[in-house]
């Protein structure tokens, strides 16, 4: 399996569906943690901590990544952080976590679909990657 910086650099951007649409539709199982109308939040298949969740939006509506957001995306950006701390407090991160949004190759992101990674339940150090 290539690493997620390979697959980073091979990942394309686009509009097309992607590994986390078919989780959205349930084509491909997924462990989910949080569901609501606007979030889904399931368990990291390559957990880099403890607890390792995504969190995304259902709709897309052009959001494949954090460089693509504009005005009319604050709402599902407020709304994916105010999820993932909600997610932190059911997971019982009570000493802390991280969110870490990928963003373009350099940025290591591999699906282009805007997604947050709550990561916990260790100790983090600094600087990340």
């Amino acid at each position: 399996m290539a690493s997620k910086k390979e697959a980073a650099l091979a990942a394309t951007p686009s509009d097309s569906p992607t590994i986390f649409d078919m989780i959205i539709s349930k084509e491909i199982p997924s462990t989910v943690v949080y569901e609501d109308d606007k979030v889904l939040a399931f368990r990291d298949i390559t957990p880099q901590g403890p607890v390792h969740i995504l969190l995304i939006p259902k709709v897309r509506d052009g959001l494949t990544g954090l460089c693509k957001a504009e005005e009319r995306h604050i709402d599902i950006l407020g709304r994916l952080l105010y999820t993932a701390k909600l997610v932190a407090k059911q997971e019982g991160l009570d000493e802390g976590f991280r969110i870490v949004i990928n963003d373009g190759p350099q940025g290591c992101q591999s699906v282009y679909h805007l997604h947050v990674h709550l990561i916990g339940g260790r100790q983090m150090n600094w600087p990340p990657g």
